[in-house]
Formats: C-alpha cells, structure tokens, sequence
C-alpha cells in the first residue's frame, strides 16, 4: 500500500490561511482516495461488537460540550472518550483501537512537507533546508480521528487540546465537501474563515494556529466525486501527535 502515496502522486498548491494554517487542495489522488474509503470500512468492520453504520462504522458519539455531537467517531492508535486518550474503549467491551499504520504516519510527514514550505507558508515556521527536513522527520502521529458527517451533520467551534504535543493537525476529507471554518485562537467568536474541503483537500495547522477554533458548520450534498463511489455524506481523517506514552502517561 505504500506506493499509493509516494511523493510523486501529491499535488501540492497550498494556501496560507492564517501563520501555521494552510489549506493544500486537491492533494491526494483519486486513487488514494479510493484506498482511503476502503480502509475507512475496514477499520468500522474490525469492530464487530459496535452497532454499525455506513457499512460498519461505529456509532461512537462523545459530547463536545454539554452537546452531543451528529459526527460519528472512531481511532486508530489511541481511543478518544470524555476529552482523554485511553489505550481502551470501555463503552465497547475493553477493545483496543488498531495502531495508527506506517504508511498513515508517512503520509502525515508527506502533508507536513507539502504545507510548510516558504513559498507556501511564509509566516510560519521558518526553517530551512535541513531543519525542515528534520522537523518534518521527527513528525510521528500516534492517533487518527476518523470522522463520519451524515449530509446533514455539523461540528460546533472547538480546539484540539487533548494532546501533550504543539506538533501540527493534519486532516484529510473524502467524500462530500465540507465547510470548514477556520477560527481564532481566543475564542469561538469572529474572526474566523469559512473554507471549502472537498474530497481530497487537505488542512493542516500548528504553530501560532495549532489551538485555533474550528469546526464544520455545514456539509454540501451531492458534492462527492462520481468517481469515488462514496455519494452520502463526508469522511475526515485526522492525524494527531499525542505526546503520550504508550501506558497513557
């Protein structure tokens, strides 16, 4: 599976939104994408003993809140419950999540590399050659959030606050396109973008952007490419460096 992402495959015309957010359209292929929703069934089938959706895609959805969320979740890595990583799901039995895959992490270094160049992101971070080859090396997620929006599913203004490590989000959409709306770091309040994902976007934030508010306000039906075969509702995986120990410490 690893030749699926080799470097050659990745367009990269990345768009700085704010310092350490930038949005690379059209970055993965179509045959990636493909792959990526073959998985995204797979890893809901794994869990046999979670009542399924969309062909086995567990139901798992935490509050954010007070409020209970309409995305569907699953992980990979570590299991996220009650705004913690744990290395098991209690609410399904003890199971433990599969480990995040080596071409998964390599393809969270490969967006790394695709966003964070100067000519592409010149306000953060600033490194050069060797620095951000290395940087970009020392990139190893330990957790994917794996999202389900039903077409008519939404996720409120939130920040990613539950890891240890400052490393960068990097989120991938499949299916449906998305309003994503990109925040400020202060509160859930203006300033903030709406920006369109659609399938194959990718948009990673870190630096002065890792703790900004987002969310998805809408999905827009009907906006999957024929050519993926996914025609109902949008997926969102989201690699994450945790910064945790495997004993969850």
């Amino acid at each position: 599976m690893p030749a699926l992402f080799s470097d050659a495959d990745l367009v990269r015309q990345p768009r700085e939104i704010y310092p350490g957010c930038v949005h690379v359209p059209g970055w993965l292929s179509m045959n990636q994408q493909r792959f990526l929703v073959g998985e995204f069934f797979r890893w809901g089938q794994a869990t046999p003993e979670r009542e399924g959706i969309s062909r086995g895609i567990p139901p798992h959805s935490p509050e954010i809140y007070g409020k209970k969320m309409s995305v569907r979740l699953t992980s990979l890595g570590w299991h996220w419950s009650d705004y913690a990583y744990r290395n098991d799901a209690p609410e399904f039995g003890g199971a433990q999540p599969f480990a995040v895959p080596d071409w998964l992490q390599r393809m969270g270094r490969q967006a790394l590399d695709a966003a964070y160049q100067p000519s592409t992101a010149p306000s953060w971070p600033a490194f050069d050659g060797p620095q951000h080859a290395e940087w970009v090396s020392s990139y190893c997620p330990d957790v994917a959030l794996i999202n389900y929006y039903a077409p008519h599913a939404s996720m409120g203004m939130h920040q990613d606050k539950d890891e240890r490590s400052s490393m960068p989000i990097v989120s991938v959409s499949l299916g449906n396109t998305g309003v994503f709306r990109a925040g400020n770091t202060e509160n859930k309040n203006m300033p903030f973008e709406d920006v369109l994902l659609a399938s194959g976007d990718l948009i990673v934030f870190g630096g002065p952007s890792r703790f900004m508010y987002h969310g998805v306000p809408k999905i827009l039906p009907d906006t999957s490419p024929a050519e993926l075969n996914f025609p109902e509702g949008r997926i969102n995986i989201t690699l994450r460096q945790t910064g945790l120990s495997p004993a969850g410490n």
